[in-house]
Formats: C-alpha cells, structure tokens, sequence
C-alpha cells in the first residue's frame, strides 16, 4: 500500500508501484485536469506539483510520492480561478487549453518561489511545457502580470465587438475542468487499439487472428465486420480511405483490424505479435509517382494525379518575352507535423438505439455523416457531442477513432474507449503537403509585376484527405495579393505511399507562398527597388481584377504594408549599424505579404445559427462553430449580443451537438467568423425583431432581459413581455430565431476565372534575424505583424491568433520536418518552445467587408502564411544565403552561405 497526499486528501493506493502518476490521478482518482500528450515528459502537458515543485506526472512512479504532497490543477483553487488564473484570462493565455493545467501549474511553482520573476525566469520556468496555439507571449505576460488590475470583461449593450471579452470557456481550461478527448471514460468501457501496418505498401492476410483474440482475452475486429461502405474521404466524390484495410495497405500506420477488451489487458498488449503475414511491395514517393510507366496507388484513377487546379489569365509566355526583369526559381518543403498537444480520443456509447460519440473534432456533422455511412446507420441514429479540442489546425477535421470506436460499440452494445498515443498520433494522422515548386516573374522597367508562371506538385499521400481542395486553393493564391494581369499557374495533388496530407493552417497557400514572396525579394533586388517600397507598388488595390478575374473592394494589403513602413525604416538602421561591427554574427529582416479567401473555393459555404428565449428567461445560443482555440465561442457571442442589444454574460451556450445544434459547417479555411458570424448576426437581429414586435416599438429601443420577462423600452415607453404567457415552441422556447448564411461565390471555369471567395484577408509580417556564419543557426528575434481583419471583433483573441501563427510558421521555416516511419515523438520533432519565440508587435487593420458580420473578415490561416517568408527573406538579407528547401536547417543554411560566397567570387 502507498500512501498519498492528494489536493490535501489523505488516499492510499493499492496496485502497481510502476504506474505514472499521470495514469493513477486520471484513472484512479478522475483527476483528469492533469492532461497526457506524449507519455514520455516531451510536452509537460501533465505538470503537478510534488512537494511545491513541478514535476511531469507522467514520468514520475506513483511509488515516488510516497508520502508527499501531491498538487494537481484541481486542488489549486477549489473554488474557482485563482490570481494566477484570472491573469491568464486577462491576458488570453488559453486557447485550446489542453496546455493550460501544466502551464499554470508550472508558473505557480515559479511564482512559490519567486513572487516577482523577471521575463528570462518566467520563460526557465516554462520551457518545460510545450504549446502549440498561442505562441507563449500572452501566457508570459500573464505570469508577469499576477497582480494586474481586474478590468471590466463584460461590456454593456451594443459594446461587445471591440472589447476585450475574456475567453468564455477559459475558467474552465485554466481550472481542469474542461473534457477533452481522453477525460470521459464510461464504467464497463471497452479499451480499443488499432493494428496498423508497419509498411508503406504491402498486401496481407491474417493467420489464427480469432485464436489469438481468445487466447488473450479480447475481440478483434477487421473490414470483413463493416455493416456498411467500407471508404470514407472528407470531400464525398473523391472519398478512396478504408477505415480499416481489406487486403492492401497503402502507408505506414494504416489500420488493418482492431483489438477490444478490458483496459489493462489491451494496453499491455504488443500488437506487432498479432498474427498477419504481411507482403511487403516497392513503395513510391513524390518522383516515382510522376514517372510514365508506374501502377498507380488506385486502380481507380489512370495514373497517381489525384487532381490538378488551374488559374490562367492574359499571356504569361508573352510577359516573359517583353519583360524587363525575370527572376525565376525552386523550392521545396516537406512534412509538416500538427503536433496539436492532444492526441486523438474518443468515447462511444448507445442510448437506446443512438450511437453517441465524443471526441475531439472541426467538424461534427461531416463525422456524423461518414460514420453513418461506415456502420450502414440512419444519420439520425448517429450523434456526435464534441469533446473539448486540444489544437487541431486542421489535423482534426479528418476523422480518427470516430468510425473505430462506433464500429466496435454498434456490435458490442458495449461503451468504447480510444486514446492514441502520441506516436500513434504521428504514425496515422494528416500531415501538411510537401511540395515541389517552381515559379517565374516578371517586371517592367517601372517595377510593375507583367506576368507570373507557378507550377506546383503537392504530396497527397496515399488517401486523397484535402488533396482536391489544396491543388484547387493554391493556383487562386500563388500570385499573392498583387496586380498580375498575365499569370499562369497550376498545382496538382499526386498520391503517393507517404502519409496522408490533410487540411493544415493554409491549404497549400503557406507553401506556395514562400517561393512566391522568396521571388519578390529577388526581383526587387535586381530592380534596385526597396523591399517593402517594390510590394506596396504592386498591391492589389479596391476596383482591381484578381488572377481570377474577381474585381475586389475594401483590399487591405496596402494599409498592412503601410503600417510596417516605420519599422522597416528604423530596422534597416538597426541592421546596417549591427552588420558594420563585423563578427560572425548577421542580422537581416525580410517581408512578406499574404492574402487568403475564407472559406470553400467556389463552393456552397452554408452556416446555420439558432437562438431562443425559455420561458424562465434563459437566452440559448445554439452555437455549432467548432471552437479549436480560436475563440469562436466568445466570438459567436459577441456579435449575436450586439445584434440582439444585450450583453455577452446574458447568453448560454450550447455546444456543438449533431443532435441539437445546426450545421454550422467545419471549423477550417478562416470561415467561421466571416460565415458562422453573419449566420448569428441575422439570428439575433431575427430574434430582436420579434420581441420589438411583441410591444410595437422601433429598433432604436432597449432590450433587457429577466427572469420570466423581457423589458422593453424606448424614451418614456417601458412594456413588459411575461415569457410564460408565450406558447412553447417545438424546440423548448417561447421565442426562437435561425439563421442560415452561405457567402456569394462564384464556380471558376476550365481556365479558373470567376469568384472564389466572397471575402479575403488580407497581411504582412516583418521579420528580423541573427545568423551566426559559423554554426548556421537562425534566431528569430522580432516579428511585426499587419493583419487586415475587416472589423476586430476581439482583440485579445486576435492579437492570439497572430502570435499562434507566427510560433506556427517559425517552426515551419526553421526546425520542423517529419520523417515517415521515423519521427514518432516530440522530443524529435522540434516545434517552437517558449525560448524560441521573438517579440511579436501586432498591428490590427480595419478594411470592412460588408460581407461580413459587421465587417469583419477571417484572420485563422492568414496569421501563418506570411512568416515563413519573412524569415527566408531576413536570412537572405543577412548573409546572402538563399534557402531552396525547409526547414532552413543548420547545414542547409551553411551550405547556402557556402554557394553566396562562391557565386560572389565568380560574378
């Protein structure tokens, strides 16, 4: 027996002395506040305190605590957000929150012991602790600001966008109280794990698999036990996954059956030992699937093009004849991990005759429709209730255990768990899409840009996943937000035996865009232009035709570029002062522009919101826009309470539910807030005008609502509305307004003209570097950020999003690069810690969109594209060096100074 010391409780503990921590306070005692990433103290998402100092739970054996004190995020304050906890609110410095618990409890014991850190003492006490949505520097100013003033967070009626609302969910987050994927374990649960192949490409056949099920205790499940089709895919006429492999598999980590039993059974379990004979065949990679001759992936398709996007205006040829300058040029990206800090998870179980499923996901009604379709069930005989996020960016829009865990609860009846681990997690989900790129571009001799050329090819992997919707987005974007009349692009989708490539924070444009954005350097240089003076004369302007044909208003790329221009001017000195005292250390800045149309390319974009009053005076909002981190609650609040005329704290969210909530389409493609928003937008105002209605008065008048009433009242008029006197509707409420909003686009013909988008974003970042000659390395040390938001709804939250991308694309220039078959941790897998992060200066640009809720436009994807580049551009700046190929690694940064120095010494 082990005596603990829990949050203050006395408990003893009988069983393995082994166990984690982590896994004994999760599963024994329901402290799930204490979160799992990774099982082997990489991301520090399961910090506690023992004995007043921060431990990882998950590399510490219960028997280690023997008698010691025991602090979990539970225990720190009971009874609702601390001091602590309440600056993080403040400041923002939660958003999927999966990393939250372990970030504050790491701060508290910092904080213990030194009450006043300074910022190198924060960032120490942090480094442990990995997150992969904030980009840390509202979660340190947050631990600086312990004692901050409190200010007011509600703001009165008709206030709310603007404000600097806190994060609705964020007490939840920051106390361990949210459920995510892994924290809802049913009693007699089913524990489930995936036999996946260990080959790219292999055929199979199981050998006594039901004998060895017996022998050890569990029930195995394969394809032949599929009630209904057998192939899922996001995007329905390209849909090519099996769920679980028939008699070929087709990448590393494809699941070929499932094993189901009790938890410490199947846990323990060495899958590799399950009886297959696997016939390993040659696999192809991203050259061989280009070479005439080679049997493609899918005896469906004619050859391994899965699709090509096409995007041509004017005469490019003839542009490149006539011009003045011409620059062209390669590049080459590879994998790139989401490396959101929770693994998929999920839970599944029947009510009656309703298979319920909770797991974590951007989009419940595309999971709840393909997994009708995997288990041959009615639509409606499928719910799917979110679980809380942990980070998605879009890795979390295709399905995982969803269809895995349905399968095995409809034919046990039995509840089912699934929970991957982190190298699981690595092994079978989607991955960013290496590409292959080549470009060309030209100017006249006044640096007007005259023409473009952009060819792409874009590793699809084995399973189409976002394939189409990437090589359709990236020929609309690869000219970046810029005045081209003659423009040829096209960018194709190739499968290959690699990982599946999904959706990931752009679609393809952040790669497409550091070779177009590389090129513009080049072009101004050989111009003798300025830099940011060479974009700002080619920025698309408001009445101007896109390579699309679309002429735009309200364009926000010149004011984002103009904002920069003071720092760009003082950097410049900066640099040249730094750079005059010799040293192996470089400093440089770089640019670089986006723009990015929020939501579907040229296809219906439908959001529904739904709103109502009960008779006791609740105000129910029914919001469906999955809230990844990125705020859509507080958001989706904010503007339904400026339409309605009430304040944010009068409303009750409910949370995305197949069951109860509408459509509001996927969480991905910067669309909720432009969507989503204008869907709520029109509800509220729907619902507001039915109250003035009700007691005959204008719209200048005041809505307040009470207990079992509403008040109404304009000058000397004051009316009452008693809600009990109201007949119920069908859906539980006395007054009830919906509203469905599906932004005007237009289809793109053979050659891609027509309208794509009804509203884009619009931004630019200044990067500014230090390269050391010596050894390689790159330090990222000020990022400033314009972004073109239309109408900033929350600033805090944008201010978030900017910094979450920013530590996104840093990573993405600089370190990260997942190896399949190789890389199944992070501790290999480098993402940004809080060392790495520069100081970010965010500049919020408003160009309203009418189109938009009140203006605003989407920022998601926009917050990434631009800092790859920008760094690419600054390292340039620096040295000379010109990167070809991410990450700009070490050695691939010394071999390009290497080439600068040996193409000077023979100009």
């Amino acid at each position: 027996m082990i005596r603990l010391q829990i949050n203050g409780r006395a408990l003893n503990y009988e069983g393995d002395p082994r166990r984690r921590l982590s896994d004994v306070l999760r599963h024994n005692y329901r402290l799930t506040g204490t979160k799992v990433g990774c099982d082997a103290g990489d991301c520090g998402a399961c910090t506690v305190l023992v004995d007043g100092a921060a431990v990882c739970a998950c590399l510490t054996p219960i028997a280690q605590v023997s008698e010691r004190r025991v602090e979990t995020i539970e225990g720190l304050h009971p009874r609702g957000p601390g001091a602590l906890q309440r600056a993080f609110l403040r400041h923002g410095a939660a958003q999927c929150g999966i990393c939250s618990p372990g970030m504050v409890m790491a701060a508290e014991a910092l904080l213990r012991d030194t009450p006043k850190p300074d910022r190198s003492q924060v960032e120490t006490a942090l480094s442990g602790v990995l997150c992969r949505c904030t980009g840390y520097q509202k979660i340190i100013a947050a631990v600086l600001d312990v004692a901050g003033s409190e200010e007011e967070t509600s703001p009165k009626s008709g206030k709310a966008v603007g404000a600097r609302v806190e994060r609705l969910d964020g007490a939840a987050k920051l106390c361990g109280e949210e459920a995510f994927g892994a924290d809802f374990v049913p009693d007699n649960a089913l524990w489930v794990r995936a036999i996946r192949s260990p080959y790219a490409a292999a055929r199979f056949a199981f050998s006594e698999l039901s004998a060895w099920a017996a022998r050890l205790g569990v029930q195995v499940f394969t394809a032949e036990d599929v009630p209904g089709r057998n192939c899922i895919g996001v995007i329905p006429r390209f849909a090519d996954q099996p769920v679980l492999a028939e008699r070929h598999v087709r990448m590393v980590g494809e699941a070929v059956a499932l094993v189901a039993g009790p938890r410490e059974v199947v846990q323990a379990l060495d899958l590799t030992t399950a009886p297959i004979n696997w016939f390993q065949e040659q696999s192809v990679d991203l050259q061989d699937a280009k070479t005439n001759g080679v049997k493609p992936l899918h005896d469906t398709r004619p050859d391994n093009i899965l699709i090509a996007g096409v995007v041509s205006r004017g005469d490019a040829q003839a542009a490149f004849e006539q011009a003045f300058h011409q620059v062209h040029g390669m590049f080459e990206t590879t994998h790139v991990e989401h490396a959101y800090i929770e693994p998929e998870a999920g839970t599944a179980w029947m009510e009656g005759d309703v298979l319920n499923i909770r797991a974590a996901t951007q989009a419940p009604v595309m999971d709840r429709d393909d997994t009708a379709l995997f288990l041959g069930m009615p639509q409606e005989k499928v719910r799917i209730r979110p679980a809380a996020t942990g980070g998605g960016f879009g890795g979390k829009l295709d399905m995982s255990v969803q269809p895995l865990l349905g399968l095995v609860t409809r034919l046990t009846g039995r509840p089912s768990v699934m929970v991957f681990s982190r190298a699981e997690s690595m092994q079978a989900s989607t991955k960013r899409h290496p590409a292959q790129m080549t470009a060309r571009l030209a100017a006249d001799a006044q640096g007007k840009l005259t023409g473009m050329c952009f060819d792409g090819d874009f590793d699809t992997g084995a399973y189409a996943s976002w394939g189409p919707t990437v090589a359709v987005r990236v020929p609309v974007h690869a000219s970046g937000p810029y005045q081209i009349p003659n423009y040829q692009a096209e960018a194709r989708a190739i499968h290959t035996n690699g990982p599946v490539a999904g959706a990931f924070r752009g679609f393809g444009v952040p790669q497409a865009t550091v070779l177009q954005e590389t090129l513009m350097d080049q072009l101004a240089v050989k111009l003798g232009m300025d830099r940011l003076v060479f974009r700002q004369l080619n920025a698309l302007q408001d009445g101007q035709q896109t390579v699309c044909g679309q002429r735009l208003q309200t364009v926000g790329i010149g004011a984002c570029l103009d904002a920069l221009a003071a720092r760009w001017a003082q950097a410049n000195e900066e640099v040249a002062a730094f750079n005059g005292q010799s040293g192996r250390l470089r400093r440089g800045i770089g640019l670089a522009s986006c723009w990015y149309g929020c939501g579907n390319t040229a296809l219906p974009n439908p959001s529904t919101m739904r709103m109502g009053l009960t008779a006791e005076g609740v105000l129910c909002l029914h919001q469906g826009a999955m809230d990844i981190g990125q705020g859509a609650n507080t958001v989706m609040a904010q503007i339904a309470a400026d339409g309605l005329g009430v304040t944010v704290d009068q409303f009750t969210l409910i949370d995305a539910d197949t069951a109860i909530t509408p459509d509001a389409g996927k969480t991905s493609a910067s669309r909720q807030t432009v969507v989503s928003g204008q869907a709520v937008l029109r509800a509220a105002q729907a619902l507001r005008q039915q109250i003035l209605q009700l007691v005959n008065m204008g719209q200048g008048a005041k809505i307040e609502i009470g207990p079992k009433h509403v008040t109404v009242s304009q000058g000397a008029q004051r009316r009452d509305v008693a809600l009990r006197d109201l007949p119920l509707g069908a859906e539980g409420y006395v007054l009830m307004a919906e509203a469905r909003y599906d932004p005007p686009t237009e289809a793109l013909d053979a050659q891609g003209q027509g309208a794509p988008y009804a509203v884009y974003g619009y931004g630019a970042q200044l990067a500014e570097v230090e390269v050391d000659l010596d050894l390689g390395t790159v330090k990222t040390l000020r990022v400033s950020a314009a972004h073109d938001l239309g109408r900033v709804i929350n600033p805090t939250l944008a201010e978030g999003q900017i910094e979450g991308g920013i530590a996104q694309g840093l990573g993405m220039a600089l370190m990260e690069e997942y190896v399949p078959g190789q890389t199944c941790n992070l501790h290999d897998y480098l993402i940004p810690t809080v060392g790495d992060m520069p100081e970010v200066v965010s500049h919020l640009i408003e160009v309203p969109d009418p189109e938009g809720p009140l203006g605003a436009k989407g920022l998601g994807e926009h917050a990434l594209i631009p800092t790859a580049p920008a760094i690419l551009n600054a390292i340039t700046h620096a040295c000379g060096a010109q990167l070809t190929q991410l990450p700009a690694r070490p050695d691939r940064v010394l071999a390009a100074i290497k080439a600068a120095a040996l193409k000077a010494e023979t100009a």
